[in-house]
């Protein structure tokens, strides 16, 4: 009987050992399962469910490549905006690179509307083709290898004059290379501009001048080409009355500081260009040379005094006579001989360099004989414009901050300025207010005509982070419709106490222009730049305004465009006005910002700042920002700036 019970226990004890074992197996399966699912959600949401304790450290990048590649945090907006007609909501992906501003082309009050409606929907309908990859440019094997040119190169005066007076230099120049023109300046001829054909006593204005230029042809794109070299002889005609020579530069459309030579020769204490003097001496009219006397002449010659015979030669040119010039290429400048004579040497721009001159062109009162280029570089890399950027993680758009943003620079550029863009970037771009993003920069872009411009810009755009597209198709009379973009997107997107408008060749001291800003009291509306009082439209000419599109005698009180900055409220009151349709568009975008500002003006006061270091034309010592800045020049203000801590220009050695 006893046995019968121990056999039944341990039948029983047996049997739960094994129910204990499927349970604990069961229970580790479950728990597996469990682990096995919980890591990745775990990972994924960064212990933000399980913790909300703000001192919990984020997961740590282990190499440079996770730095690169983490999308950078977001923020919401601090408030909302009250002109919007949409609660703004937080703030985009850095992937978003399209603008936000919304065209309706309901109703239109004006010419420019017009235009900005064709231009909206032809743009809008490119970009959607585009994103979609129905776009597609057949492109060509880029290789990196160098263009084969000639030597040297010559022509005849009628080749000269079939190719348009223009010699093409397809590498350039480089050290040594040489230039000579053989030619006929005209006879003297009346003026041809009425303003100035007559002068006192009804007598008319008789003129002969020329112009020899190296031009930049392939730096630019859509655009009048950089003069390299402005090399201007006036036989007759100069305002002076008298022959000189005018040696200058000109970058879209601004001269720089000209280099008149007049008979006088430079000055010793003068800088000189590899050694040569700027200009030479020639006979002049109203020389007042001091005859010396036979008794000096004689006390001389008993002394025993070394007597230098003076050499002095006529002005280098002369109607309907045959001259020989040759331009040569030196180490610090160009040097010009006529006749086998030195006459000049004109410094180089520090915004362009040899092989940037890829154009010689004659123009004026002169029959060309013949015109001949020697020791010309043989070979130079390929001209596309996308070649100048620099794919690299160091110049992408800093991460935007938790912090609010001061200032919101937008910087009007064109889809083919690759090289002005990735100058900007490599230059003030790096100041560390930009990099912080206390201060955010962005390039606001339309559309371009060519199809592969636009491929190369998208994939510009969302590699850098620093571009907002503006989907129409541009247009010099639509630049207007960037300026309200900067203003959708400062307040919008930014938030931004300030916003800036500049262009992309412009040059700008960023804790300067915000120092500016800060001059104003708190809470009050501002417009600061190079303020225009009382300007009127020209009516003629190749800027000219017909009076359909500005029927005033006057412009309104206006900042220049190369740089101006608002305060918030008035970017809002404008953006409103244009979604509202009430918002007047003008061909120049200046102006209009002026128009808007002092409509705003008749409900809240605006301060108006002027200061000239908001330089209009080129640049001046201690500038806020310095216009009509070539790519190079760019790379050399920020390297003053750095290395000196001063503001200083780079237009000239």
């Amino acid at each position: 009987m006893r046995r019968a019970k121990l056999d039944r226990f341990g039948t029983f004890f047996s049997l739960s050992r094994q129910r204990s074992v499927q349970i604990l197996i069961a229970i580790g399966l479950l728990y597996l399962l469990l682990v096995t699912v919980e890591i990745p959600f775990v990972l994924r949401t960064g212990f933000s469910i399980i913790s909300q304790d703000p001192l919990s450290r984020p997961s740590r990048l282990q190499s440079k490549e996770a730095v690169e590649e983490k999308d950078a945090p977001s923020r919401p907006l601090e408030q909302v905006s009250q002109n919007s007609y949409q609660p703004t909501q937080s703030r985009p992906s850095e992937s978003n690179i399209v603008s936000g501003l919304v065209f309706d082309p309901k109703t239109f009050d004006s010419q420019l509307y017009k235009s900005a409606k064709v231009a909206w929907e032809v743009g809008r309908k490119f970009w959607e083709e585009l994103q979609a990859g129905k776009v597609r440019i057949e492109a060509k094997k880029v290789e990196n290898r160098s263009e084969s040119c000639r030597h040297s190169i010559s022509l005849s005066g009628s080749e000269f004059s079939a190719q348009g007076r223009v010699m093409v230099l397809p590498c350039g120049l480089t050290l040594g290379s040489h230039i000579t023109l053989v030619g006929r300046p005209k006879a003297a001829h009346q003026e041809a501009q009425p303003n100035i054909a007559l002068v006192n006593d009804g007598e008319s204005v008789m003129v002969s001048q020329f112009k020899v230029e190296l031009l930049g042809l392939k730096t630019v794109e859509g655009e009048e080409p950089p003069r390299l070299l402005h090399f201007n002889p006036r036989l007759k005609g100069d305002w002076s009355g008298k022959p000189v020579i005018e040696l200058n530069t000109c970058y879209r459309m601004q001269w720089g500081s000209a280099l008149r030579c007049e008979g006088w020769k430079s000055k010793a204490d003068d800088e000189t260009v590899d050694g040569q003097v700027k200009c030479e001496k020639w006979i002049r009219d109203d020389d007042s040379r001091s005859v010396e006397s036979k008794a000096t002449w004689w006390l001389s010659r008993l002394v025993g005094r070394t007597k230098k015979v003076p050499v002095d030669w006529p002005y280098s040119f002369a109607e309907e006579k045959l001259f020989v010039l040759t331009l040569s290429a030196g180490l610090e400048g160009y040097h010009i001989n006529v006749d086998g004579r030195h006459i000049s040497s004109f410094p180089y721009h520090s915004g362009f360099s040899l092989e940037d001159a890829t154009g010689l062109s004659l123009s004026g009162d002169v029959d060309l004989h013949s015109v001949f280029a020697a020791s010309l570089p043989s070979s130079h890399p390929s001209f596309a414009p996308q070649k100048h950027l620099e794919m690299s993680t160091r110049w992408r758009a800093p991460p935007l901050s938790e912090g609010g943003v001061e200032l919101f620079i937008g910087i009007l550029s064109a889809g083919n300025h690759f090289a002005e863009r990735m100058a900007v970037r490599k230059s003030w771009m790096q100041h560390s207010l930009i990099q912080s993003s206390k201060v955010v920069a962005r390039f606001f872009v339309a559309l371009h005509a060519k199809g592969e411009v636009n491929i190369e810009l998208k994939k510009e755009a969302e590699f850098f982070g620093d571009i907002v597209i503006v989907p129409y198709m541009d247009n010099y009379d639509l630049v207007v419709l960037k300026t309200v973009a900067i203003c959708e997107y400062g307040v919008r997107t930014m938030s931004a106490k300030y916003i800036m408008k500049c262009d992309d060749d412009t040059f700008v001291r960023v804790d300067a222009v915000i120092k500016e800003a800060h001059k104003v009291p708190e809470g009050r509306s501002l417009y600061v730049g190079n303020i225009n009082y009382y300007h009127k439209p020209l009516r003629y000419g190749k800027w000219a305004v017909t009076y359909e599109e500005w029927p005033e005698e006057d412009y309104p009180t206006y900042a220049n465009g190369p740089g101006y900055i608002l305060s918030s409220d008035i970017a809002k009151f404008i953006v409103t006005e244009f979604e509202r349709r009430k918002l007047r568009l003008f061909k120049m975008e200046d102006v209009s910002m002026g128009m808007w500002v002092e409509k705003f003006n008749t409900s809240r006061p605006v301060e108006y700042m002027h200061s000239l270091k908001f330089c209009q034309f080129g640049c001046i010592e201690d500038y806020y920002t310095a216009h009509y800045q070539s790519p190079r020049q760019m790379i050399c203000m920020w390297d003053k700036l750095k290395r000196l801590g001063l503001p200083q220009c780079c237009s000239m050695r």
